[in-house]
């Protein structure tokens, strides 16, 4: 291999750095995978308009570690999370962040929805005064513009590159993580924060209209309401969090003597074009193979799948059809499920089942699907990891499903780095 060409398949290796994480139950990454590993849920009793108590997945990080309480009130809940998120990763990736070239560095952050906060808030507040629009607030539009999470990073961190928040409802975790790849490949940025958040519970609105679906969970212990693979499950728990990683060019993060979490080596994005909620197996199946294709290697390959499964009785059974297609013919895979610790953080479900994962790199431990007491038959594969942590000769690769409404599929592979 001539050298440029050595380079240029150098610089299109893209690792991860940094890590930063706020899940219901842990605000960082050794936080939260200890949680995880201990079988602690984050999901409690909560309050919400309109509804009285339901059950949420709840953050507990400190908002004003990395933000003024002025710039707090001015901003979003969304954009708190990223912005602590952010900065922990940056924290944690070790980068010298003051001569750090700002113009370089790009911020993707993956959303389900952005603005039905705010919207709600404005509207309730108005209603107190006969709906008299001059109490509306002046924050509401910057508040409310689909890249505000993305955009409050850049404020707070001084960063001038590009921003982009990636709406891909609940494949956008994993939707952040591979536009951030794209563009250091591209060469259009030098650092790739990315990943996704959510502020979902913030918001009535997702509540209700999962309980107009009959997919609202409920259970008189709120750390067992939510139970993928189930026979028991009775719906979907609505979570809030962030996770965010720095992504960069492997020669610059050798250069630096980087810690590398792992190296993103394949993914795929692609459509169900079937219906509006309703999942499609044959076209997760599609998105998994496209995955392994450009990571260049078979599902035999794979040691922990970390599902979707969103604990909805055809969601779960579609996306074990799908598992089954690809992965049925390997024992040795272990299947795994982090909603049941923290619920469905929408927008930052895959960053956070990704991330709560990559610790299996270094202890060879896949965590466990919790609070399944009963599987159903139609969604269970005895690769399942039920209840206790599964311990694992090895583990190289990593493969994340996320998949959304409208038919959106994502799927990212991470191997581990090994030089």
């Amino acid at each position: 291999m001539a050298t440029g060409e050595r380079n240029d398949a150098l610089n299109s290796r893209i690792v991860i750095t940094g890590v930063g994480v706020a899940a219901p139950n842990g605000n960082n990454l050794a936080e939260f995978r200890a949680a995880v590993l201990a079988g602690k849920s984050g999901v409690v009793n909560y309050e919400t308009r309109y509804m009285g108590p339901v059950l949420a997945g709840v953050c507990s990080f400190d908002e004003f570690r990395y933000q003024k309480k002025k710039d707090r009130r001015r901003g979003t809940r969304g954009g708190s999370v990223a912005i602590y998120c952010a900065n922990e990763a940056v924290k944690d990736s070790g980068l010298d962040w003051p001569n750090v070239a700002k113009d370089r560095v790009g911020v993707y952050v993956g959303i389900t929805e952005h603005g039905n906060v705010e919207t709600e808030n404005e509207i309730y507040e108005i209603s107190k005064f006969g709906y008299d629009t001059k109490v509306w607030s002046h924050h509401h539009n910057p508040r409310t513009v689909a890249n505000n999470p993305a955009g409050e990073v850049t404020l707070n961190m001084g960063i001038s590159g590009p921003h982009l928040c990636i709406g891909a409802a609940c494949a956008a975790g994993n939707a952040g993580f591979i536009q951030g790849l794209q563009m250091l490949r591209l060469g259009e940025v030098d650092l790739a924060i990315c990943g996704g958040v959510s502020e979902s519970i913030h918001t009535f609105g997702i509540f209700a209209s999962f309980q107009s679906q009959g997919a609202l969970a409920r259970h008189e212990d709120p750390t067992k309401a939510c139970r993928p693979f189930d026979k028991g499950r009775n719906g979907i728990v609505v979570a809030e969090g962030g996770g965010l990683v720095t992504l960069e060019r492997l020669p610059d993060a050798l250069a630096r003597g980087a810690k590398i979490y792992g190296e993103i080596v394949g993914y795929g994005i692609n459509s169900d074009a079937t219906d509006f909620v309703l999942p499609n197996r044959s076209r997760q199946a599609e998105c998994i193979r496209l995955a392994l294709k450009r990571a260049g290697i078979s599902a035999s390959d794979i040691d922990i799948v970390s599902s979707h499964a969103t604990a909805t009785e055809q969601g779960d059974q579609e996306e074990v059809g799908a598992l089954r297609e690809i992965f049925g013919d390997n024992p040795d895979v272990a299947i795994n499920n982090t909603k049941s610790f923290i619920g469905h953080a929408m927008g930052a479900a895959g960053a956070l089942e990704l991330l709560g994962n990559i610790p299996s790199f270094d202890d060879h431990i896949a965590h466990a699907t919790i609070n399944l007491d009963d599987p159903d038959p139609g969604c269970w594969m005895p690769q399942i990891v039920a209840n206790q942590p599964r311990e694992l000769p090895r583990v190289r690769h990593i493969l994340n499903n996320s998949f959304g409404m409208l038919g959106i599929n994502s799927v990212v592979i991470v191997r581990k780095f090994e030089g």
